[in-house]
């Protein structure tokens, strides 16, 4: 789903930018801009990086509609800048790290040039889109991770989601590794796995529990899922699904699963096990929902709970415990010259000019750690970071890679964009590179970024000379 009208879909601020640019005249200088977050959410190890091909396709297909030029002709806007936007369209150029990437705090993971009003026009768009679905993907993949890769987790979470973020959160949850949503919309539009079985009002509006059950296996027969916590789990809402499994069977066919929602999980799962093994039932499988995220699923995981499939709704698309990843866009350079934000808070300052990232590897392929240099730096002498080795030897032997690819150039998509279970894939790829310690729920390792010699000593001296 690309955003309507998305040259309207930005802050204030940034057309008021955009105008004085274009009325002074500044706006022609070429201008560098770098994407990147500060800190990882949900206290974790990592991110993925989720949105771009939706950045891509969106600003490919921005431009003023007459709509909006009127629009910002009553705001007061002047008639010679909304001349220049009724044939506006982005030009500039787009590097970035591939979707499904891992990611981690400090590093320009993607990078804008053009001039200085298209690069500045584009920045709450850019930070909609990559931001939440970079939180959301991030969350799936914790809560995938948790459950076990045996293991099927469904996104249950449009009912809960903020408004229209619930597409977005469904396609991100596939690339952080779901299998399938509840989601109707967002399946059709990004082509992934639908499914759902039934809610407790389907039980209710029936004269009994099991005439609901009987009801629904005739119709789907082959994919039954009873919902059995309406009532009585144990006492008739698991008895209830053994009778209408077994009916299934005689008529050639088999019920797919029971679906727990309510009261102890771990308990009623391995009480539900029993009683269906009891009948012979083994392949009938256990859903559970109501409240999970990873921690939940997690202790599950540790009691045994014999839970096949986990809904997960609210604690996925809300970001929970983390509502929001801190991704900022920020400027780099203006006509070639390199700048800095300068800040009392020295997390806050800055990377000056156009920067790409080198990724270290083990002798295994596993991730070492991460590098960021000046795009036109060849030879890295030394990292700068507390656990990066001072030899030049040490680093220099290792293989790397360079995580940023052009994605656009002068306004023109240069590199092609894969579809979900592509980058849910590359995804999955990735963070098997990854090491458990950086993956673990409680305490996990901090991954090592560092900056190139060159690039801190280019900050620096850009600090010395600054005058307010």
């Amino acid at each position: 789903m690309y955003i309507n009208k998305p040259a309207s879909y930005t802050d204030y601020y940034e057309l008021t930018m955009a105008q004085g640019y274009f009325l002074s005249g500044e706006y022609k200088k070429a201008a560098g801009f770098d994407y990147f977050f500060r800190k990882i959410p949900f206290k974790g190890g990592y991110v993925i990086f989720a949105g771009l091909n939706e950045l891509i396709n969106t600003i490919k297909n921005l431009d003023f509609s007459d709509e909006e030029i009127e629009y910002l002709r009553k705001e007061g806007f002047q008639e010679e800048f909304l001349e220049y936007l009724k044939t506006f369209e982005f030009k500039g150029s787009i590097y970035s790290v591939k979707e499904g990437e891992i990611v981690f705090p400090t590093e320009p993971i993607l990078r804008v040039e053009g001039n200085l009003l298209e690069t500045q026009l584009i920045e709450t768009l850019l930070l909609n889109i990559l931001n939440f679905q970079s939180l959301i993907a991030t969350k799936a993949a914790r809560i995938k991770l948790a459950a076990g890769e045996k293991s099927v987790v469904l996104d249950f979470g449009l009912r809960r989601s903020q408004g229209l973020g619930g597409i977005h959160a469904t396609r991100a949850a596939m690339i952080g590794g779901f299998d399938g949503t509840s989601n109707v919309y967002s399946a059709q539009r990004f082509n992934v796995p639908a499914g759902g079985t039934m809610a407790h009002s389907w039980v209710q509006s029936f004269d009994s529990e099991l005439d609901s059950f009987r009801t629904y296996a005739k119709y789907y027969p082959d994919d039954t899922t009873l919902l059995v916590d309406t009532y009585d789990t144990l006492g008739c809402g698991v008895p209830n699904a053994i009778k209408v499994a077994k009916e299934l069977e005689k008529r050639g066919h088999k019920m797919k699963a029971i679906r727990l929602d309510s009261g102890d999980l771990a308990y009623f799962s391995k009480q539900s096990r029993r009683m269906l093994d009891d009948a012979g039932l083994e392949y009938v499988k256990i859903a559970a929902s109501n409240q999970l995220d990873e921690r939940v699923i997690h202790s599950l995981k540790t009691q045994n709970a014999p839970i096949d499939i986990f809904g997960v709704g609210t604690r996925l698309v809300t970001g929970h415990t983390s509502p929001a990843l801190d991704g900022v866009y920020k400027l780099n350079s203006v006509s070639g010259e390199p700048k800095l934000k300068i800040s009392e808070n020295i997390e806050k300052i800055t990377l000056p000019g156009n920067k790409k990232i080198y990724r270290y590897c083990n002798d295994d392929g596993t991730f070492y750690g991460d590098a960021v240099l000046f795009d036109d730096e060849k030879v890295i002498e030394r990292m700068h970071h507390p656990t990066f080795p001072a030899k030049k030897s040490d680093l220099t032997s290792r293989t790397y890679e360079e995580l940023l690819k052009p994605v656009i150039k002068q306004g023109k998509i240069v590199s092609e964009l894969s579809d979900i279970q592509e980058i849910a894939d590359y995804a999955k790829t990735r963070l098997s590179l990854l090491h458990p310690e950086y993956k673990r729920l409680e305490n996990p390792h901090i991954y090592k970024v560092g900056i190139s010699t060159k690039l801190m000593e280019k900050r620096d001296v850009l600090l010395k000379l600054f005058k307010p």
